[in-house]
């Protein structure tokens, strides 16, 4: 019975890590987003809901590669061509996606 239950608190402790990682990198991707998506895109709650979760997936898929495509020839397309935004582009994604069209998730600030 004592064997049982430890095992059980600690998959709860484990699971409770997990979802503090996950919550950390979704907001580091607003932060990102505000920080370089913003101006063109409008604010996470708009620019979040511009596609479904599979659609981000999609556009996020191959290291980015069809979401770097789309801003080719555009003011961003220097931003998407760099290191930062190959290091940033995992927690950005995850924003998008957490708060894709189809989610039902709402970003609690911009």
């Amino acid at each position: 019975m004592k064997k049982s239950t430890s095992v059980f608190l600690a998959a709860v402790v484990a699971l409770g890590m997990l979802s503090t990682t996950a919550s950390a990198d979704i907001k580091k991707g607003q932060k990102g987003y505000l920080k370089k998506c913003k101006k063109c895109h409008g604010n996470g709650t708009k620019g979040s809901a511009m596609k479904t979760q599979a659609e981000w997936e999609e556009l996020f898929a191959n290291d980015g590669k069809n979401i770097i495509a789309k801003h080719n020839g555009t003011k961003a397309e220097k931003y998407f061509n760099s290191k930062s935004f190959k290091k940033k582009a995992v927690h950005i994604k995850d924003f998008l996606y957490q708060y894709g069209s189809d989610s039902g998730n709402v970003p609690s600030c911009g």
